[in-house]
């Protein structure tokens, strides 16, 4: 793993100037399991102020990571290996075309978590609308969505009509198992609610972990073996497919990184109200 590192001009250990790491894309994709341990290294260094504020910024090979509140009937059917961690979320997937940013930034005490998520939701929300697509946040879900149609204008499936639809009824419909018109790669062909980037994050001591991914030109249907971050009634997109066009990782990376550095700079993070 071979990283490169930038960051704001006259940054000090210690300070609140945001530094990037570039951990590894394409043929240097950074395995996860490798990534977590940087992330421990790093959030220890950012605890004890021998480092200023530091977001890793990588790809992955394909692997499934699960948040605690993960269920077993969410994860792959076929036995699939999935890595546990120790982030907040449900079960995802990660991998080429992918770009994960891991922002490891020390908050004030007691730490006001749903802040943090939204400072994130907030930059890539403007990254996204700097390449021309309007998204959004969506009440009671975390990340970054595209909206679909009206339920009353979407197509029907498979020749049913919306009312016979057996996810309006079925908390427990599976996905996985019901053919490539529920599929959640297919969310756009359907015109439904899909998301264009997941977040989610751990804080120990203080300090953030984990972070965001952003569908820039991946394979989505590796999201089609799980019940990604556990939704059953929406799907997931990625800029490429929005835009109409490849918009891989490096069009994107100088975008999300300024946005970051605007939010995350330019914001007072305050402690949580008790």
């Amino acid at each position: 793993m071979t990283a490169v590192t930038t960051a704001s001009p006259g940054a000090a250990p210690g300070s609140s100037a945001l530094r990037y790491v570039h951990l590894g894309f394409g043929a240097d994709a950074v395995d996860y399991e490798e990534a977590w341990q940087e992330q421990r290294r790093v959030h220890a260094a950012r605890f004890a102020d021998e480092i200023p504020d530091t977001c890793l910024l990588l790809e992955h090979p394909p692997v499934y990571t699960a948040g605690r509140r993960t269920a077993d009937n969410e994860r792959p059917l076929d036995g699939t290996p999935v890595v546990d961690v120790d982030r907040g979320g449900k079960i995802t997937w990660h991998g080429p075309g992918q770009l994960v940013g891991y922002p490891i930034l020390k908050l004030p005490r007691p730490v006001d978590v749903i802040a943090h998520v939204r400072r994130l939701e907030e930059a890539l929300l403007r990254t996204c609308a700097e390449f021309g697509l309007e998204t959004t946040r969506v009440e009671g879900r975390s990340g970054v969505w595209v909206l679909g149609d009206p339920v009353e204008q979407r197509p029907a499936l498979g020749g049913l009509k919306l009312d016979f639809d057996p996810r309006l009824a079925d908390e427990e419909f599976d996905t996985r198992l019901n053919g490539p018109e529920y599929a959640p790669s297919n969310a756009g062909q359907r015109r439904e609610d899909r998301k264009l980037a997941a977040i989610g994050v751990r804080i120990a001591k203080g300090v953030t972990m984990h972070g965001f991914s952003l569908n820039c030109d991946p394979d989505n249907t590796w999201f089609d073996r799980i019940v990604p971050c556990g939704i059953r009634d929406a799907g997931v997109t990625s800029l490429s497919e929005e835009l109409g066009r490849d918009v891989p990782i490096a069009e994107v990376l100088p975008v999300i990184e300024r946005h970051l550095r605007e939010v995350l700079e330019s914001s007072v993070p305050l402690p949580r109200a008790v």
